[in-house]
């Protein structure tokens, strides 16, 4: 646990990218599977042949970054805070991308 209290930005970088894909699991557990029960590779596919609920999806997960960017500014761990937010535009820019193509 006290690795996560460190303010580092390599930290930010990787929680950056692994909470969406938490929050991703978290989504399709919740608004998947329990509703509809479809398990995971039907869902990818899903979005595989779906490539407008891709964006969609994303920026639901990337709300996640946005709750995990907010604990770290408030503790002042800025440099894991400023890692977060630098991969949170980085998805944006995916997002951005996805809805042109």
């Amino acid at each position: 646990m006290t690795m996560l209290k460190q303010d580092k930005l390599s930290l930010g970088i990787l929680l950056g990218l692994l909470t969406p894909i938490a929050a991703f699991l978290l989504y399709w557990l919740l608004a998947v599977y329990v509703p509809k029960d479809v398990n995971l590779p039907d869902f990818l596919i899903y979005l595989k042949n779906a490539r407008q609920q891709i964006p969609k999806v994303i920026s639901i997960c990337l709300l996640a970054n946005g709750i995990i960017f907010y604990l770290y500014t408030r503790t002042r761990l800025d440099l894991t805070a400023r890692g977060i937010f630098l991969v949170t535009l980085l998805y944006a820019i995916v997002i951005l991308l996805l809805k042109i193509i």
